[in-house]
């Protein structure tokens, strides 16, 4: 398989410039879309060309529209499933995505771009934590769009509640997730069900190289689009470093002094969010949380409240770190590390999308500063390390930190030969410090 990487020498600056019908358009005009983003531009004529995509951008750069638009118009085109006499329970678009609220979100979306058909398309979401049986109910005669996670997809499919043979346009979005190994099996089993001949498109913020290696067998001679939005300029990423055990009171005073209209605030378990939640209340802080163990219908309800601005903070696990869109949502911090290295960006995206001012805190101890340094270069970033006011870390972490943060300059009037010594010497400081402390990667 090869590939061709799009540059953006000819991208299109109007919507009217890529090819799409006036149903569309009008609808674009309507919700004031005012120009098509770098990766909108890039992609959407290949798609509309039938072209199978490998498509990377900022989170937050309008990837959903990317895919949602060109296969409506594919549809249109063609004979939607919902208007043939003899339906069956087929489907004709099929996306997979790795949350239920991820899910819920792209269909609402496609649904939305979808107006001006009147109806014609229909478009449904399917996700677990809900009634099967309602969803078979909807899924009869089929439809036009699907929108699934691979679990309940499953599930329904053993239920003959629905059909993959007529699938004739696959997208995986936050596909570095969907082909990951936690769906590995999953993803395995519907991808056997799948037609050979179809178009494939994927679509995420970060493509680790395990996964490029899997979009091999998947992909017929992509197009590959990798775009490095300039609105991400637009995400000031700063690090905090603290004592280990006051980062319950550094969040807490930095929310008080900053005033923030909302706060989304992530740790790595479920358990965590409960704890946080409690500590800030006996600081004066209300926060909510969101987790994979609360109900679908408890989840949902958080989550849009936590949209619509009645929610000031939110404390969450990695579940809100894909895709979710929240307008205007002014800070995302970091009070723990995320494990994977891919999934810190994930989780800064949900502030300073659209090229709105967002703004992404990582607080950070002494047991932290590795795996933080592991973030930073799977990431290609480098960070300054930041002390808060009147909450400065011991200066025995924050001399650790900036000596093992910031390169080794050669002494003025020294030779190369002095100055390796002196790197050496520091480097073998460095390892007894942080002796003990496994490397994630």
């Amino acid at each position: 398989m090869t590939s061709e990487l799009m540059t953006s020498a000819t991208t299109p600056t109007k919507f009217t410039e890529l090819g799409l019908i006036p149903p569309l358009l009008a609808r674009l005009t309507e919700l004031e879309y005012q120009q098509p983003t770098p990766i909108q531009a890039q992609a959407i004529p290949s798609v509309l060309a039938g072209r199978d995509l490998i498509g990377g951008a900022n989170t937050g750069s309008g990837k959903t529209a990317t895919f949602a638009l060109p296969l409506l118009q594919k549809i249109h085109k063609g004979k939607p499933l919902s208007s043939q006499s003899s339906k069956g329970n087929y489907v004709s678009g099929l996306i997979l995505v790795p949350t239920r609220e991820l899910a819920k979100q792209v269909a609402d979306s496609i649904k939305s771009y979808a107006v001006h058909f009147n109806g014609a398309i229909k478009t449904l979401a399917v996700f677990g934590g809900v009634s099967a049986n309602t969803q078979m109910l909807a899924l009869r005669g089929g439809t036009d769009i699907l929108v699934a996670t691979p679990g309940r997809l499953l599930d329904l499919i053993s239920s003959n509640a629905i059909k993959l043979d007529l699938v004739n346009t696959l997208v995986l979005d936050e596909a570095d997730r969907m082909l990951s190994l936690g769906f590995t099996e999953e993803l395995s089993a519907l991808l056997a069900l799948l037609p050979k001949k179809k178009q494939t498109l994927l679509f995420s913020a970060t493509f680790p190289e395990q996964v490029q290696a899997l979009t091999q067998t998947l992909l017929n001679d992509p197009v590959e689009i990798q775009v490095q939005s300039s609105d991400a300029s637009t995400l000031v990423q700063r690090v905090f470093t603290v004592n280990k055990g006051e980062k319950t009171a550094v969040l807490a005073h930095l929310i008080k002094q900053h005033q923030w209209r909302q706060a989304l605030i992530f740790v790595n378990a479920k358990n965590n969010c409960e704890h946080l939640a409690e500590k800030l209340s006996k600081r004066g802080i209300s926060a909510e949380v969101f987790h994979g163990d609360k109900g679908q219908g408890a989840r949902s309800r958080v989550l849009e409240a936590f949209k619509a601005g009645e929610i000031e903070v939110l404390i969450a696990t990695d579940i809100a770190a894909r895709g979710l869109d929240i307008e205007k949502l002014p800070v995302v911090i970091n009070f723990n590390l995320p494990r994977s290295p891919s999934d810190y960006m994930h989780r800064i995206g949900r502030s300073g999308r659209a090229g709105e001012v967002g703004l992404a805190l990582s607080l950070i101890d002494h047991e932290d500063y590795h795996h933080f340094k592991v973030i930073e270069k799977k990431n290609k970033i480098r960070l300054e390390r930041e002390q808060v006011e009147g909450f400065e870390a011991d200066k025995v972490i924050n001399d650790t930190l900036s000596a093992a943060a910031k390169p080794m300059a050669a002494p003025e009037g020294s030779g190369k030969k002095k100055a390796k010594k002196k790197r050496k010497k520091q480097a073998s400081v460095n390892a007894d410090i942080w002796a003990g402390y496994s490397d994630p990667e």
